[in-house]
């Protein structure tokens, strides 16, 4: 539906061939402090659709006027077999409607998938081998740029519907490199080895670091605040995994990595299964989530999600959310077991029952084959008093029989690519 902004202004352009001229809406005659004023109130998502509507529009609502609106924060989700198609699907928590970000009219690539973002900014992985390649003599072994066609990482702005690529990459980088995007378009890529830095007011370069750490790290998140990237490693043997939590600083990528341990933090990182690292609200906090082992034996099973919440200011732990056990009891299956008067399945008897977890700034969402068509939603409480809001997100589109991840993308016009 058109925003009565936006419809206003159409009015005045609908004329049929041979009429003479309508006369100009009224919202025409206001003067342009007045018609800023209007256009203010609008959201992102609004403006962004008024911007065609008439030149007045378009020439009202400039990149400059767009980004002094509030950003849209949005979950965008990675489908678990990306086939191109030109968009991607977003979730508007604030509205609790889906969305389709289109690409196709400024992206020339039909293979691309979303990997991270900052604000205003969105990070793909795309195909650059979009034109066919001449035939080639038989061979008997399968060549590495058949099976792995070359990427290349790319910053682009979907709602201004501009992009540009970053200085190429090897095509391992893509396979196996985890991207974190953080302020001024500084983009990081990690493996187990080493990390690549570019910053575009530096060299425009890539810069390689290795990285000194004692297994490949793990969900590794860029903490904006701090300023600092935090990740979890192995420490411990391949019958029982330990995990402890190292950092960097993005100042001192080379040789920056430290543990950070606390001996009043006792057990902490025993507790849970499966640990996942994801940014706090405003940077200032680091949030684990994992399975809450019913005891500390290698194959308890687990009793629900658990979310440990650190502040990076006083350094202490603190149970920010649990997820409910009826909400929990559709991860596991016994909720769809329960409709179809079945046993219990055998991986919930174990607790071997994986939850993909995924988002960031203060803000989670769950996802398991278990649960299909739907999300779990966590958002933090910001003053720490309660365990959080939960919810379900239903409705989620083009869902098969894949799992989705996905992570948060703030919209807006703050940057340009």
């Amino acid at each position: 539906m058109a925003s009565p902004v936006a419809a206003a202004a159409a009015s005045s352009d609908d004329s049929s061939p041979g009429s003479p001229p309508p006369a100009p809406a009224p919202i025409h005659h206001l003067p342009p402090d007045a018609l800023h004023n209007v256009l203010l109130r609008l959201e992102l998502r609004d403006a962004v659709v008024c911007r065609p509507v008439s030149r007045l529009f378009h020439d009202a609502l400039s990149a400059q006027f767009l980004a002094l609106l509030p950003s849209l924060r949005l979950l965008l989700l990675r489908h678990p077999r990306p086939e191109g198609g030109g968009c991607l699907h977003a979730f508007d928590p604030a509205r609790g409607h889906w969305l389709r970000l289109p690409f196709a009219h400024f992206l020339p690539y039909q293979s691309f998938s979303p990997v991270a973002s900052s604000p205003s900014l969105l990070y793909l992985w795309v195909e650059t081998s979009t034109s066919p390649s001449p035939p080639s003599l038989p061979s008997t072994s399968t060549s590495s740029s058949t099976a792995h066609p070359p990427k290349s990482l790319a910053v682009c702005n979907p709602f201004a519907g501009t992009y540009r690529l970053l200085p190429p990459l090897g095509s391992a980088w893509a396979r196996h490199g985890t991207v974190l995007a953080g302020p001024g378009g500084t983009v990081l890529v990690l493996t187990e080895l080493a990390a690549l830095s570019y910053t575009p007011s530096g060299s425009g370069k890539w810069m390689k670091h290795p990285l000194s750490l004692p297994s490949k790290p793990r969900s590794p998140i860029l903490a904006s605040g701090a300023a600092a990237v935090f990740a979890l490693c192995d420490v411990g043997t391949p019958w029982r995994s330990q995990w402890k939590l190292f950092s960097c600083p993005l100042a001192t990528l080379t040789g920056g990595w430290a543990p950070v341990e606390r001996a009043v933090w006792g057990d902490v990182f025993e507790i849970l299964k499966r640990p996942r690292l994801l940014a706090g609200a405003g940077g200032r906090r680091v949030l684990m989530i994992g399975g809450l082992r019913s005891s500390f034996a290698i194959d308890a099973p687990c009793s629900t999600v658990l979310i440990l919440r650190l502040d990076l200011a006083t350094m202490e732990w603190d149970e920010a959310g649990r997820m409910p056990p009826n909400m929990y009891r559709c991860f596991t299956g016994l909720c769809e077991a329960a409709s179809q008067g079945n046993a219990m399945p055998t991986a919930a008897a174990g607790g071997n029952n994986k939850v993909k977890v995924f988002g960031g700034d203060g803000k989670v969402w769950f996802a398991g084959k278990r649960v299909r068509g739907k999300l779990a939603m966590w958002e933090e409480d910001e003053t720490g008093t309660s365990g959080g809001k939960w919810d379900w997100v239903d409705g989620v589109p083009g869902y098969s029989d894949g799992v989705y991840r996905g992570f948060v993308f703030d919209g807006g016009f703050t940057a340009i690519p």
